[in-house]
């Protein structure tokens, strides 16, 4: 993989919410994409709808990509959980910082998603200085938000993002 080391220590249970950070980069996503590829792992991932045109929304949506629509009222989080529940395995990416510009708090969704399912949050991580993507470290919510985003965010203390200037913790 270009020099990149995959490193997994934990089981993949069968479904899940795959925290994803640091997120300051395009190109975080494909080297997720080929990480999650190479370990023979597949999971789905949420995108601004505005990348869904045509021909690339066809590529998207064939790599399980979910359209998220934010100017609409609808619950994401509802939506996705349903989703959990018609599927014997699913596992979904999401990047709390939802963008890859600065942000100084991380936006819940993908907690809310987990709780309101009742799966695990995997916590995978990007880590351009030492060329590795893992995930070694799984979460399961309690309910208690703050703490278990305390837990969450210290195990990214270490990451190295592509663009450091742009990740906070």
């Amino acid at each position: 993989m270009a020099g990149w080391k995959a490193v997994i220590t934990v089981d993949e249970p069968l479904k899940s919410v795959i925290c994803v950070a640091p997120h300051t980069s395009n190109w975080d996503f494909l080297i997720g994409k080929l990480f999650y590829w190479s370990v023979n792992r597949k999971s789905g991932f949420l995108m601004k709808k505005s990348w869904f045109f045509f021909p690339l929304g066809n590529i998207l949506r064939s790599m399980d990509g979910i359209p998220v629509d934010r100017s609409k009222r609808t619950s994401v989080t509802d939506q996705v959980a349903d989703e959990f529940d018609k599927r014997e395995t699913f596992h979904v990416a999401i990047t709390p910082e939802g963008t890859r510009k600065l942000v100084k708090k991380w936006k819940m969704g993908f907690y809310h998603i987990a709780l309101k399912a009742n799966v695990p949050i995997q916590l995978a991580y990007i880590d351009y200085k030492n060329k590795e993507m893992g995930i070694t470290e799984i979460v399961y919510p309690t309910g208690d938000e703050k703490a278990d985003l305390e837990k969450i965010q210290a195990f990214y203390k270490n990451s190295n993002a592509k663009y450091p200037e742009n990740f906070f913790i």
